[in-house]
């Protein structure tokens, strides 16, 4: 549904929200793979850090929530680079909440940060891409955004609006020369997943979600979707009638 990626060299990929997780595996991975990389997320010196390390790699902070900030760094590496190939907005949040202890402030900070602070990476990243007539820009969701889950009150919904924000992004842009990737991953070891207190089936490491989110790159899919064994009985389950599907969830979260 996307050209293949044959190769990495000289490719200039974005990667927003690098400092932890898939997205800092993600962006080892194609650095390794020889992309040059522009590091984004909040936390400027790790960044640093981590940009010195590598030999084509900028680092470029910025808080997705404030759109001066992400403009600022758009500005930046496109002035270094040129233009850009790829971008992959991996930043986002998680807080987990249910019916009877609903938090007003903190729904909305989470609608703010992994909602919001996509349209505003959107924003800015969308003229930049429809100038060159080419590019990508992959848009990390979560399995959360299949279907309604316990714990999963205000993080779901934020994840389904994203997975139905790359879909009418994909009819858009695919016909302009500009690749979408839906990326949906289930759980990884990451800060994000660390206070859990319940099973997380077919736990995957970020390096592991980071050769798979690759390789679905590397094979054009719009749906890149991983560990597939776990995402692919999720996407079964929503065939289900409500009243099947809501026995299935319960008994197997036990929620």
């Amino acid at each position: 549904m996307n050209p293949r990626i044959e190769h990495w060299q000289g490719k200039r990929v974005w990667v927003i929200g690098a400092s932890t997780g898939i997205g800092q595996a993600t962006a080892d991975l194609l650095h390794a793979l020889g992309a040059t990389v522009a590091l984004s997320a909040r936390s400027g010196g790790k960044l640093q850090a981590a940009a010195a390390d590598m030999m084509r790699a900028i680092a470029a902070p910025l808080d997705v929530t404030d759109h001066e900030s992400v403009m600022a760094a758009s500005e930046r590496i496109v002035r270094e680079w040129g233009g850009i190939d790829l971008v992959l907005l991996v930043a986002g949040g998680y807080n987990e909440m249910r019916a009877d202890a609903f938090d007003l402030d903190a729904a909305n900070a989470l609608v703010d940060l992994n909602l919001r602070g996509a349209f505003n990476c959107i924003d800015v990243v969308l003229p930049q891409l429809l100038r060159q007539g080419y590019g990508g820009i992959g848009i990390v969701a979560s399995v959360a955004g299949y279907g309604g889950l316990p714990k999963a009150l205000v993080y779901g919904l934020t994840k389904a609006a994203l997975i139905n924000l790359s879909e009418s992004l994909y009819l858009d842009l695919r016909p302009r020369g500009i690749a979408v990737y839906q990326i949906n991953p289930g759980f990884v070891d990451t800060p994000l997943t660390a206070n859990n207190d319940f099973p997380m089936p077919a736990l995957m490491t970020p390096a592991d979600a980071a050769l798979a989110l690759v390789d679905g790159l590397e094979k054009g899919e719009f749906h890149i979707h991983f560990p597939r064994r776990f995402t692919n009985s999720l996407r079964l389950a929503r065939l289900l009638p409500y009243r099947l599907y809501f026995w299935l969830v319960h008994k197997v979260t036990g929620l």
